[in-house]
């Protein structure tokens, strides 16, 4: 069993930047692969960004590449998602989540075992 916690939301102007957080409980959290998922209002919950158990391979969604950066602390049980250059399309919930399964495809929320409570982010115009 896995807890995810996730912080560092909140209202951030249009080009500018913030960091969350996902801290992990438990003393497995290197065997999971790490994403971040979003969802605005009245729409499906969509892929941003995952981080290989390693941290050695990165996968982000096109919509931010070259703006968002995924990392993970293995020793802090804890992955990060740095927003860069923020646009009002980015304003969602933002959720991490672990994964367990090995050579899962990272972007479908469906192969994710254990999802944080999420935390809302809001880019203004």
């Amino acid at each position: 069993q896995v807890q995810l916690v996730e912080s560092g939301g909140g209202l951030v102007q249009t080009g500018g930047s913030q960091r969350l957080s996902c801290a992990a409980s438990g003393r497995t959290f290197s065997s999971y692969v790490m994403g971040w998922f979003r969802q605005a209002p009245g729409k499906e919950r969509e892929f941003v960004a995952a981080i290989s158990r390693s941290g050695l391979s990165t996968y982000y969604a096109d919509s931010v590449k070259g703006r968002f950066s995924i990392s993970r602390d293995n020793a802090k049980n804890t992955v990060y998602l740095q927003m860069n250059s923020l646009k009002p399309e980015d304003t969602a919930v933002y959720y991490c989540a672990a994964d367990s399964h090995t050579a899962s495809d990272v972007k479908r929320p469906r192969n994710y075992d254990y999802w944080g409570q999420g935390t809302q982010v809001t880019v203004s115009s």
